[in-house]
């Protein structure tokens, strides 16, 4: 594997651990995971085991103390393989965790943290409602402060790590009152014991099968008033600040992906052999592969250099913004390019690719669609 600007020794070396973990314990059951729908406790303590949740969270929280370039090696080596055991990762990781750790009191982050680093549990941020999608500010779940307590009633739904039994539990985005006529959102923390809350899974989604997907309700849940997250009134910077740090794991999502179809295409076009010999060789086939690897090459540098921004202290929300959208772009086009090199072959369950195909789809959509992302970047170029 060639030496990258972006990354140290120590990054290849746990690139290649990872990869080796997907490679023996992934790979052999996805297929099996996304046609059952199965949702996997002993792939997701495994990956807890391994180190991957809290990879870049200090040590006295339970974490593994490494940088957020390490994070992100993480969830590509796993979308290489398989988009559902990504998201899982992915999804505990930025979305679980990060808010936690960013704005969480001390006593908040001792009590928590060291519980969703363990591998025994994952934990859920609790955004997308309904009506608020990607008008996150649409919100329609009110958290009211009654006696010391706060009172929470309302829905979300399509929430990552929200209803498997490893999910502990959420951080809630909700209305907590109103100024000169306004919203205010705050987040509140919210463990999946407490009586009122109450999850469903959501099945029958064409990708990402295996993860696990949810639907929340909130009925008169109470909780005490210092679960608040951070500052009153602060949720909705804490959201924006949250998916741009996000995006970057679904970046890597959709850059492992990439990563993955490309390979099967080239094995595929290495042993089909049409009018005497491998389809590789003809023309029409090694310019798609070339094309593929040239959107490859530029989604990694793009990707890396966003993260290699925020590990040093740089703003990057510009360049997260970038990252997702273009590599969940090329993820689109190289997955489609690869079920053309596999012709009818790569339109049938038995083929990896088709799994591919499908689970690339969401990476357009989640945590930002493709149209928000280009308002975001375009505010961004216009200061």
């Amino acid at each position: 594997m060639t030496k990258s600007p972006f990354f140290s020794q120590e990054h290849e070396d746990f690139r290649l651990k990872v990869r080796k973990f997907a490679e023996e314990q992934v790979r052999p059951v996805a297929a099996e995971l996304d046609q059952k729908e199965q949702f996997s406790v002993e792939l997701t303590k495994a990956m807890g085991k391994l180190g991957l949740f809290g990879v870049n969270i200090p040590v006295e929280y339970g974490g593994r103390g490494m940088d957020y370039r390490s994070l992100v090696l993480g969830v590509e080596e796993i979308a290489r393989v398989d988009g559902s055991q990504a998201a899982t990762l992915a999804a505990h990781n930025s979305l679980g965790i990060g808010p936690v750790y960013m704005f969480g009191t001390e006593a908040q982050k001792k009590s928590l943290i060291p519980r969703l680093t363990s591998g025994d549990h994952t934990w859920a941020f609790a955004l997308t409602e309904p009506n608020a999608g990607s008008d996150a500010m649409g919100t329609d779940t009110r958290a009211e402060l009654v006696n010391g307590q706060w009172v929470i009633n309302g829905e979300k739904i399509f929430i990552s790590n929200a209803a498997s039994p490893m999910s502990l539990g959420s951080t809630i985005q909700a209305i907590t009152g109103e100024k000169n006529g306004k919203k205010l959102l705050s987040t509140i923390i919210v463990e999946s014991s407490t009586p009122g809350y109450v999850s469903e899974r959501i099945t029958n989604k064409m990708m990402w099968r295996a993860a696990d997907t949810g639907k929340l309700q909130f009925d008169n849940v109470k909780v005490p008033e210092e679960n608040l997250l951070g500052e009153l009134g602060k949720g909705g910077r804490q959201m924006l600040e949250t998916l741009d740090s996000g995006r970057l794991t679904i970046g890597a999502m959709g850059l492992g992906l990439a990563r993955g179809a490309f390979e099967m295409a080239q094995q595929y076009a290495t042993k089909r052999q049409q009018f005497g010999k491998p389809i590789k060789h003809f023309q029409a086939i090694a310019f798609k592969l070339a094309d593929m690897a040239v959107k490859i090459e530029l989604a990694a540098n793009t990707l890396y250099n966003a993260v290699w921004r925020k590990d040093n202290g740089l703003p990057f929300g510009k360049e997260a913004a970038m990252a997702k959208l273009y590599t969940s772009e090329i993820a689109r086009e190289v997955a489609d390019e690869a079920i053309q090199i596999h012709g009818a072959y790569g339109l049938v369950r038995d083929s990896d690719i088709e799994r591919f195909y499908r689970d690339q789809r969401i990476l357009q959509i989640g945590e930002g669609t493709s149209e928000i992302l280009r308002l975001v970047i375009s505010r961004h170029i216009d200061k």
